[in-house]
């Protein structure tokens, strides 16, 4: 019976985190589209409903209510699966929150999250491989390229800070922020791992993943209605997430209303980066991670073991 009351209370707690999240995402389409209008010096959403408050569950019930149609030399079941895998895993990712009960507390969150990470590649890949078009493999091949590239830089970047605290686990990071945010001590390894988050999430200016201009969107070329909501869901709940472990890992001290408001300036901050920057292009898109990147952050973690292994007072001892 206790395990049984004990199974319900995850339950009921994973499923009240993802319908939040898919809240959370539908309203962030609508706070992206203001924000775009109010730089660009134009009007947003504002038909549907109050100020446009109501926009993103019209576009949803636009986009679900689309025609189903697939192209005819498809792989279907794979065409159909792809985007279905591509949201499930990020979903999945949020099974590392911390609640405040520890009902699922995960001693290897780290790893878990690493490995769900990892596995997007394969929605992205399947989805290029299966549409059977030459465009949506040419930008699932990029995609994955940039994927690989910069989980390389981002794995890494966290692996600094977890090393330092000891400890795999991502839950205790709130815990040695209780009188000083992380940020303050390891502000080079953030800025590293902000960047390697953009270019992961597919925002500008790594956007190489949705490049219009030469791959007419991409490897969701051939996806519409519903395939195309699940994919559109996966990446706007993508940032929502990468931009709740960057808060986590340096600017939390403690997980109450301030750490929710400093995820939305950080959300914020990714589309004004959106409106500035423009797309940078491919090659340089990989020489940045490989020859500048790549060697920075391993510096740095070369420089963050010599101090574990010889704090800063054996310097000055004598």
């Amino acid at each position: 019976m206790q395990m049984m009351i004990y199974l319900m209370n995850i339950s009921f707690m994973m499923l009240l985190v993802l319908v939040n999240i898919l809240i959370a995402v539908a309203f962030l389409t609508l706070f992206e589209r203001k924000i775009l209008g109010y730089f660009h010096y134009r009007k947003g959403p504002n038909k549907v409903g109050f100020i446009g408050i109501l926009q993103p569950f019209s576009d949803a019930l636009k986009l679900m209510s689309k025609e189903f149609f697939y192209p005819l030399k498809s792989n279907f079941y794979f065409y159909l699966m792809s985007p279905m895998l591509m949201f499930l895993l990020i979903l999945s990712l949020w099974l590392i929150y911390p609640f405040i009960t520890n009902s699922s507390n995960m001693n290897f969150n780290f790893m878990f999250f690493l490995c769900m990470l990892s596995m997007g590649v394969y929605g992205l890949m399947i989805s290029g491989w299966s549409s059977n078009n030459s465009f949506s493999m040419i930008g699932a091949l990029r995609s994955i390229a940039q994927s690989i590239s910069y989980e390389v830089t981002l794995s890494i970047s966290m692996l600094i800070i977890l090393m330092m605290i000891n400890n795999i686990n991502l839950n205790y990071l709130t815990m040695y922020q209780k009188y000083l945010m992380l940020f303050m001590m390891f502000s080079p390894p953030a800025s590293m791992l902000f960047i390697s988050m953009l270019a992961e999430i597919n925002r500008t200016p790594f956007d190489l993943t949705e490049g219009e201009s030469e791959l007419v969107s991409g490897f969701n070329v051939e996806y519409s209605n519903s395939k195309f909501v699940l994919i559109f869901l996966a990446e706007y709940a993508s940032i929502i997430f990468m931009m709740f472990i960057f808060t986590m890992m340096f600017l939390s001290m403690n997980i109450k209303l301030m750490f929710y408001l400093t995820i939305l300036f950080l959300v914020f901050l990714i589309i004004w980066i959106r409106i500035t920057l423009p797309r940078i292009r491919y090659d340089n898109l990989m020489y940045f991670c490989w020859f500048y990147m790549l060697p920075t952050i391993l510096i740095l973690f070369i420089m963050y073991m010599i101090y574990m292994k010889y704090p800063l007072e054996m310097f000055f001892m004598n």
